[in-house]
């Protein structure tokens, strides 16, 4: 699977369970870097994922290190922020012979600085209008995933 939605420290359950549930859909693996603001058993996260959730690819880490280390050398990772300074369209996710990480800060606050700026030239932004600060993270990171798979010709789903 060369795509994967990565979520640094997710707080609120249902959004997981969406992207758990798109993650199934696409062929993506889903990545939680601990600790979560919920318990991944939580009632919030299965109804969200529907009857889905037991399928979903889930890679868990138990800090941000342990998901780099995990993670070195296997492909891209492209952190999603507002203060990313290439749109996320601009981009080429077309090679998948490496996998692509997409990554995720939490709900509200976002990602550390110093991922931030370790991988700035990655950073992507999603335009919109001025008067609206973020969107949902699930409608986020779905939107990059079928960017990535449109740009791949969406391989192995139909």
């Amino acid at each position: 699977m060369p795509n994967h939605i990565v979520l640094y420290q997710p707080e609120i359950p249902w959004n997981t369970g969406n992207i758990g549930r798109s993650c199934l859909a696409a062929g993506a693996t889903l990545h939680l870097i601990h600790p979560l603001g919920f318990d991944i058993d939580e009632k919030s996260v299965r109804r969200a994922g529907l009857d889905y959730w037991q399928h979903v690819h889930v890679v868990e880490h138990d800090n941000v290190d342990a998901f780099f280390t995990a993670t070195k050398g296997t492909g891209h990772y492209y952190l999603l922020t507002r203060f990313g300074q290439k749109n996320y369209s601009t981009l080429d996710y077309s090679d998948d012979s490496q996998d692509h990480y997409f990554i995720f800060g939490n709900e509200t606050s976002g990602l550390p600085d110093c991922i931030k700026e370790k991988y700035k030239d990655t950073a992507l932004r999603i335009p919109m209008h001025e008067s609206v600060r973020s969107l949902n993270l699930a409608n986020t990171a779905i939107l990059l995933l079928y960017e990535a798979l449109r740009q791949q010709g969406y391989p192995n789903i139909k």
